[in-house]
Formats: C-alpha cells, sequence, structure tokens
C-alpha cells in the first residue's frame, strides 16, 4: 500500500470520514438501538451454545470452561487482524508474526493451549469452519507441517460473540477438537447498524495501515433479517532489520550494487484486504427457522526471503575453484573461488571460462574476466543481471468463499432438530518475483507464478434432542450424524517456475548440466507431475446425552465414531460433571479421547522452498511417502543391510489423544472466577519431519543398485549440483524415472509428514473479573486473565532433531496473561492493559546452534473514546505504549533480523491509531 499523502492528512481524512459517516445516518435510528458496548456482561448469565446441545444453558453451569470474548471487547484494540486481537483477549492463544516463512506469511498458523493449529476445531454459527489451502511448512517447530483455517477472514465487525471453550470435545464435534473449540457467532440484528473508519502507523513510522467497516441489520419481511459486514483494509510492511555481515563486507569491498538492508525482516504488506460476511434467518413457523450464512474474503500479501549473496549463492552465483588469471577450472593451490559462468552454446565445452576469479577476499569478480564474459555473446554470468545479489519477493493472492444453510426447529411436540449444508473453498496463488530461473540464463523471467493450492469442503449434518423429565430435573439427550468431504488441489506453476532449462539439461557437452538451477529460485514452481487433487471423507454418528438429576449436579456424556476414507475408524468419548458446592461455588472435571487424522493436503502436498541451514540457504522438500521421491527416502531409513539409517518405516496415519480437566468456578455477584487445570496426553502427532540429505538419499540408491560412479567422495560437501548428477546416473541406469523428479533436481534435503513423537501438555488457566465503582457514576471492569502451558515430548524417533524437540517445547512463553481495565464514565470510555509475556525459546533460522533464551516482557496498550454526539464515538489509543521490543538478536549479522522473530508479542514495536464509530 502506498499513502499518497502525510500523516497529518490521514489524520484529516479519518476525521472528515466519519463526519460524512453521521452526515449520511438517520437521526432517530440512533436513538433507538441500545450501544452493545454499553451493556455490562456481568448483569445476566451469559448463555452459551458451545460445549453443549441444550438451548439455555449458561457458561456458569457448564462442565468444562468456556471463555467469552464479545465483539466490542475485539473493537478496542489497535490492530486489525483477527489473530493478534485474540492474542490479547485468550489467555491460551499465540500468534506471531511469521516473516520469511513462505506460505505461513499469507495465513499465519494460530496455537491454543500450547498444540498444533490443526487440533484446535473452528466454528461459525456453530457449524465447523473449513480448512486454509496454506500448509505451514516453516513453522517455528510447534506448527511445522499443520493445516488449520485461517479465521483473519472473519471480518471482526461480524462478530456478536466468540465462544472459547478449553477443553477436549472430537466426541462431540469429530476430528481436530483436541486442545479446545472456538466458536465465531455472528451478528443477528433485524435493525441497526455500525460505521468504523480507523487509521494508525508505527511509532518507527513505518506499517502504515487503515481499515473501514460497516455493518448493518435488516429485516426481512416481519419474521426474519439480514445481517450484513464488510471491512476493507490495507497495511504497509515494517522492517526491523540490520544489515547482513556479508553484505555490509560486499559493499565495503565496493559493491555498490547491494542494497542496504539486503534482506528485511518485518511483516508483509497487506494490500486489498476485503471481507464480507452475511448472516440471515426466517421464522417459517413458530417453530420452523431456516437460515443462511457465508462470507468472501480477500487479500494481497508481499513479503520478503532470504539474499542471495552474489558471490556464493550455490546453483546461481558459486562457481567452481579456478585459476585467477584465466578464470578456468583449476586445482592448483593458488586456485580461487569464482562465479560460475554459463556456456549458451551447449554444443561443445570451453567455449567460455568456468567461472570470474572473485578478488579481494573473495568479494569483487575480476572486472577484466567479467567484461570478458560480458562481451561474448555466448558466455553468461548472474553478475551481469544481479551484481549486487538478490533478495526474492514471495507472496500472493488469497480467496475464501463459504456458504452455509440449514433448517432447525422443532417437531412433534419436543423434538429438536438441525439438519444442515455448509461449502467452503480456500484459495491461494503464490507469485514470487526479484528472482530468477538460474537454469534459463539470460531468458529468465524475473517475476513466477509458481502456482497454488486450493481446499475445499462439504459438510453435512444432522442434530436431534429431546428432553426426557425425570423426577425434579431431566435429561437431554442429542444424537446426530455428519459426512465431511474434503479436497486438496495443487495447481501447476506457470512452465519457466518448474522449467529444466539449458544450463541445466544434460548435453554431450555437459553430461550433468552446466550447475545452474532449475525452477523459479526460493520457491519452486509445481510441476504438472505434482499438479492434481486429493479427496478424504469422513462420516460420523454421535450420542451426547446431559443430565440435570438435582439442581447440584450435571453430567455430561458424549460418544462418537467415525469413519475415513484414507485413516481407517475410531471412537471418542467424553464424561464430564459439575457440582455446585453452593450458589456461588461449583467445581468441575472432565475426562475425554480425541482424535485427529491427517488431511488430504498433509498426505499429499508436494514443495520445495529454500530454507537457511547450516550457514547457508538449501532448497527442501516436502513429498508424502508414497510417492518416488517418499519411497526412496523411506528405505533408505529403514535399511539396515544397504547402508542406510537402519530406523522405523515411517508411517502417517491418526494422532489420538486423552485428556482431562478439573477446576473450580465462583461467583460472587461483582466478582467472579474460574481456575482450570488441563491435562492433554497426544499420540503421534501429525508432523512434517526433520530434513534428511536427500542426496544421501539418492546415494544410497545408487549403492544398492551398484550404479557406477554415481557417487563422488565429496557428495555430501557439495551437493549442488549433486543431486542433479545423481538423478542422471539413476535415470541413465534405469533405477528411477527421471520425470518423477522435476523440480528436484536442486534439492539438499527432504522431509515428510509422518507420526514421529508424542507429547503431553498441561497446565492451568485463571481467569477473574470484577466490577468496581470508584468513581460515582462510573464504573470499572477490570479483568484479569493468566494461562501456565508446559509441553513435554515423548518417544520421539529420529526422525525428530533435538532442536525440533527444544522448539516444540519451549518456543511459545509457558507464562501468558493480561489485566485488563475499562472505565465508563458519561461519554467518556477508557482502557488499559498489561500483557505479561513469558520467557521463549529461539532456534533463529531453525538452526540449534543459534539460539536465542529470550526474557519476559510486559507490554500496554491503552485506548480513550469520547462520544462527540448520540451514537458517535471518536477514540485514539497505542498498541505497545512504551514501545516494548523483545530480545535482541546476537546473531543479527548472519540474516539481518535484529530482534528474536518468533516474539509472541511480535517485534514491530509500539502502534498508535485513531477511529471513529457511529453506531445506529
Amino acid at each position: 500500500m502506498k499513502l499518497m499523502f502525510n500523516r497529518a492528512s490521514a489524520t484529516r481524512l479519518a476525521l472528515l470520514s466519519s463526519a460524512a459517516v453521521v452526515a449520511t445516518a438517520t437521526p432517530a435510528m440512533a436513538q433507538d438501538v441500545t450501544d452493545e458496548s454499553a451493556v455490562d456482561p456481568m448483569d445476566a448469565p451469559a448463555i452459551i451454545v458451545t460445549g453443549t446441545r441444550q438451548a439455555d444453558r449458561s457458561a456458569a453451569d457448564t462442565v468444562a470452561p468456556v471463555d467469552i470474548v464479545t465483539g466490542a471487547e475485539l473493537a478496542a484494540n489497535a490492530d486489525t487482524d483477527m489473530g493478534n486481537l485474540l492474542r490479547v483477549a485468550v489467555p491460551s492463544f499465540n500468534v506471531n508474526t511469521q516473516p520469511i516463512s513462505d506460505a505461513a506469511t499469507l495465513v499465519r498458523p494460530a496455537n491454543l493451549r500450547g498444540l498444533s493449529p490443526d487440533n484446535t476445531l473452528v466454528l461459525v454459527n456453530g457449524k465447523r469452519m473449513h480448512r486454509a489451502s496454506v500448509i505451514t511448512f516453516l513453522g517455528g517447530g510447534i506448527a511445522d507441517g499443520s493445516q488449520g483455517p485461517d479465521i483473519s477472514t472473519i471480518p471482526t465487525i461480524a462478530i456478536k460473540q466468540l465462544e472459547v471453550l478449553r477443553d477436549g470435545a472430537s466426541s462431540q464435534y469429530g476430528s481436530d477438537a483436541i486442545a479446545g473449540v472456538m466458536n465465531f457467532l455472528i451478528k443477528d440484528d433485524r435493525e441497526g447498524g455500525t460505521l468504523t473508519g480507523k487509521w494508525g502507523s508505527t511509532y518507527e513510522g513505518d506499517g502504515d495501515n487503515y481499515q473501514i467497516g460497516a455493518n448493518i441489520g435488516l429485516g426481512f419481511t416481519e419474521l426474519g433479517f439480514i445481517n450484513i459486514s464488510a471491512e476493507y483494509g490495507e497495511s504497509d510492511a515494517t522492517s526491523r532489520s540490520v544489515q547482513r555481515d556479508d553484505a555490509a563486507a560486499l559493499i565495503a569491498a565496493g559493491n555498490t550494487a547491494v542494497a542496504d538492508p539486503a534482506q528485511i525482516w518485518g511483516q508483509p504488506n497487506v494490500n486489498d484486504d476485503f471481507k464480507l460476511f452475511i448472516n440471515s434467518g426466517l421464522d417459517l413457523t413458530d417453530n420452523l427457522h431456516l437460515y443462511a450464512f457465508g462470507n468472501y474474503a480477500s487479500r494481497n500479501v508481499d513479503g520478503g526471503f532470504f539474499f542471495r549473496n552474489p558471490t556464493n549463492r550455490g546453483g546461481v552465483y558459486a562457481g567452481p575453484m579456478v585459476d585467477p588469471t584465466t578464470g578456468f577450472a583449476s586445482s592448483a593451490s593458488n586456485a580461487v573461488p569464482s562465479v560460475l559462468v554459463g556456456d549458451l552454446s551447449i554444443n561443445s565445452s570451453g567455449d567460455c571460462v568456468a567461472g570470474i576469479p572473485l578478488t579481494q577476499g573473495g568479494l569483487i569478480p575480476d572486472p577484466t574476466i567479467l567484461a570478458a564474459v560480458s562481451a561474448d555473446p555466448n558466455c553468461f554470468s548472474f553478475v551481469e543481471m544481479f551484481p549486487g545479489g538478490f533478495t526474492p519477493r514471495f507472496g500472493g493472492s488469497l480467496e475464501d468463499v463459504s456458504v452455509a444453510g440449514g433448517l432447525r426447529g422443532q417437531l412433534f411436540g419436543g423434538l429438536d432438530f438441525d439438519v444442515s449444508y455448509r461449502y467452503g473453498r480456500n484459495e491461494v496463488d503464490f507469485v514470487i518475483r526479484n528472482t530468477v530461473n538460474a537454469s534459463l540464463g539470460p531468458n529468465t523471467p524475473n517475476e513466477f507464478k509458481p502456482g497454488g493450492y486450493q481446499q475445499e469442503e462439504q459438510l453435512v449434518n444432522l442434530d436431534l434432542g429431546y428432553e426426557i423429565p425425570v423426577g425434579a430435573g431431566s435429561v437431554y439427550v442429542a444424537a446426530g450424524a455428519e459426512y465431511r468431504e474434503e479436497t486438496f488441489t495443487i495447481q501447476a506453476g506457470d512452465a519457466a517456475s518448474f522449467a529444466l532449462g539449458p544450463l541445466a539439461q544434460p548435453t554431450a557437452a555437459y553430461p550433468t548440466g552446466q550447475g545452474f538451477s532449475t525452477s523459479s529460485n526460493g520457491f519452486g514452481g509445481f510441476s504438472d507431475n505434482a499438479a492434481g487433487s486429493s479427496t478424504e471423507d469422513n462420516k460420523a454418528v454421535y450420542l451426547d446425552i446431559e443430565a440435570d438429576l438435582i439442581d447440584a449436579l450435571t453430567l455430561q456424556g458424549a460418544v462418537r465414531y467415525e469413519d475415513t476414507k484414507s485413516f481407517g475408524n475410531t471412537t471418542t468419548w467424553k464424561l464430564g460433571a459439575l457440582y455446585r458446592l453452593s450458589d456461588a461455588l461449583r467445581v468441575r472435571g472432565t475426562y475425554s479421547t480425541g482424535f485427529h487424522v491427517p488431511t488430504a493436503g498433509q498426505a499429499n502436498v508436494i514443495n520445495v522452498t529454500t530454507q537457511f541451514s547450516g550457514g547457508q540457504l538449501q532448497d527442501e522438500g516436502t513429498f508424502p511417502l508414497f510417492s518416488p521421491a517418499g519411497l526412496i527416502v523411506s528405505d533408505y531409513i529403514s535399511d539396515t543391510a544397504n547402508g542406510g539409517l537402519g530406523l522405523a518405516r515411517p508411517t502417517l496415519g491418526p494422532e489420538k489423544s486423552d485428556s482431562f480437566t478439573v477446576g473450580l468456578a465462583g461467583d460472587f455477584g461483582d466478582i467472579t472466577f474460574t481456575l482450570d487445570y488441563f491435562n492433554i496426553k497426544l499420540k503421534d502427532r501429525i508432523s512434517r519431519s526433520s530434513t534428511i540429505s536427500f542426496p544421501a538419499a539418492l546415494c544410497y540408491l545408487a549403492d544398492r543398485e551398484s550404479v557406477a560412479t554415481a557417487c563422488p567422495a565429496d557428495l555430501i560437501n557439495d551437493p549442488l549440483p549433486r543431486t542433479a548428477d545423481l538423478l542422471v546416473a539413476l535415470d541413465g541406469a534405469g533405477v528411477i524415472d527421471r520425470n518423477d523428479f522435476t523440480g528436484f533436481e536442486d534439492l539438499t534435503a527432504f522431509a515428510f509428514f509422518n507420526n514421529a513423537f508424542d507429547t503431553r501438555t498441561q497446565g492451568v488457566d485463571f481467569v477473574a473479573n470484577a466490577r468496581l465503582y470508584p468513581i460515582p457514576g462510573g464504573t470499572t471492569r477490570a479483568t484479569l486473565a493468566v494461562n501456565y502451558t508446559h509441553t513435554k515430548v515423548l518417544n520421539a524417533d529420529s526422525t525428530i532433531s533435538d532442536t525440533r524437540i527444544r522448539q516444540l517445547e519451549e518456543n511459545l512463553p509457558q507464562w501468558k496473561g493480561f489485566l485488563n481495565l475499562t472505565h465508563d464514565q458519561g461519554r467518556f470510555r477508557g482502557m488499559l492493559r498489561a500483557n505479561y509475556f513469558g520467557s521463549f525459546y529461539e532456534a533463529h533460522l531453525d538452526d540449534g546452534t543459534l539460539p536465542i533464551d529470550a526474557g519476559a516482557r510486559v507490554t500496554l496498550d491503552a485506548e480513550l473514546g469520547y462520544e462527540l454526539f448520540d451514537g458517535f464515538e471518536l477514540a485514539v489509543g497505542a498498541q505497545n505504549l512504551l514501545d516494548t521490543y523483545p530480545e535482541r538478536n546476537p546473531y543479527a549479522g548472519i540474516a539481518g533480523a535484529e530482534y528474536a522473530v518468533t516474539s509472541p508479542f511480535g517485534f514491530s514495536g509500539g502502534t498508535y491509531y485513531i477511529r471513529g464509530r457511529f453506531q445506529f
């Protein structure tokens, strides 16, 4: 986004926009509707629909803890991103910035109670939300390989209430509900509305952002409603970067083409961020209600990648050791490193020098030989195109669509029913620019469309319920069935994004190519053989019983049977109870089993990305275990007779959980609290493995099949272009079909989805609310929320590294909480919140040799609002008021990140904003 005016102009625009809103509103309507933010949630019991099948159950009377966050609470924040809003509203919810994280930059993974994003079930109006198409390949260890929903597609202004069930609920809702359930309830008002406008920026002067939003409720005949919500916004990128040491050395040596900073760490650009949600309902009779809702969302995201050094980036710049005066390959003692030169004639070797000698300590190409290469039409080097190196920009466009409809009500004088259908689709089309397909030489484009992912889901539900009087109490019996189908599609990229160009193709003169890498550098395109669709389905039936046999006791039991297409069947169950010790105190507890099956995407995805490892960039692949590459690596891992690793053969199947909670809840009028302990044992966790050397696996295959001269002694130390060499040799010997490995020619490492470890996650949640009256005529509300979560990895096999284990256990802070104070005094309203984020561990660049033990931090948020006239409020505020940053990165010179980038509260520092809101 480019804001084509200064900050003062932006402030004037926000005020003028707010004034325009007021001028176009109807004053009579503004007097008829009460501002929902003025309603005190402690005045009446909060009725919830999550975790219970009964229609009148309050949050205080559930057997498992349920947090309630109102739409007004979410609106009183600087952020416009749903994930950032929830991390200061739900204490066990974590999300971070995800810079330079491939597709995770487009859809950020979020964690509830320390578990993977796809261990939390997300509902919208009680119906399962479809997953995002993005699979998180680089997720800081905890989220690696996850595929969860994209909650950021829900407009904040549309939310009536968010209910967070902090308990295992697979027996009630199905696969994924291991950490808990988040249920977004959409506004259903049939009159009135809200208009908002917000503009903000960081204290550093970057990251300018704005958002406008609208919600309106409309009557649909006398018996129905249509409620429409929409938001549109954009945000500029931030940069908290220092110059990399290698880039600084290049500049000092005289390379004036190097950017400063060469690599940017910060939040990405987000443009054209549009969100629309429509909720509707119609009473057909007193006992029949027709409903429908759906959404549309889209946005464009653009972020940074790793810097490609013009002297040593393998496959693009890095050449052989050469004679310093001639540029021809040499093994003499005076040989020097070089910049790779390609022979464009490709018909006979020796037309061009092997490389341009690097002078001044290996930093500057020899100018005489560089000039000779540039003057020769048969010769080419990428220092001619990008003399200062290059840093790709990666992003894409996201589109999210869903529609749901159903009929609910009561039949036969007491049988509750709900029958529904829901369709959802999430699609991402990737774009990478300012990069090359090196194998195409000077004919390479600099921008590519490497393809995309698409996730489609269909869901059919039937829910039935009947209340049976038993003595002075009752038993509510619910039963139902569900059919769910999901399809994951990989869409091929443009031809240049995965092409094996002439500088990589084997020829008579160059039997293994010339050492230039294939595919779009940084994020290789999906080839035609990688494209295609995979489908999974799931059939389930359940029985759920809640009993209030006496006033003091509530019992709950549930059982669910599910049958999956590819991963068999399972039965899960749950038992829970709540006992009222008095009118003010309740004790409760649950025990449940749960499960999560691999998604169609996790089981079938193919992906190649570039990651920093061992001090240099390397191409890492992720492939299904059943693919040709996956079978080779599986053999290499499990074989003991032919030089394999001799480990258990990797498999992919469901993960299962056993969990229990026990807690105490108190309600003393102006003070309420909940204190809950949870313990979750998760077995056979689905995850992306740590990486394994792909050249080593190919070398194992060559040795096993007795392919002569396929494995040079320096294979592991110099893997590129050795992978291409091995593929040529194995194809020539008839061991593989090289067409099955298109796009894999540059791989140095390989990962896969498997079930490699167990975890035990336990902790405590404490939430207290108080209503105070410190000033006559005003009300102060205080909320204290504290979460402690500790994860221990158990029974890990050798496909999970020690670094990954420590990331799983320590990358999220064990302690997290906030103290929130709000005060209302006439037309004034204020909010002050202190957020505590405990210490955490970061394996910088996912490298265990670069540990950051980051200390705890406290951040402050504040907002002050004033109602200028009935219905219109102007507010100013700040998030991270004191401009607090996470731990400085002691390894900043390696890749340019000034701070610990996996910080749980980000690393952009403080932000401020102004907002106008009109309710009518």
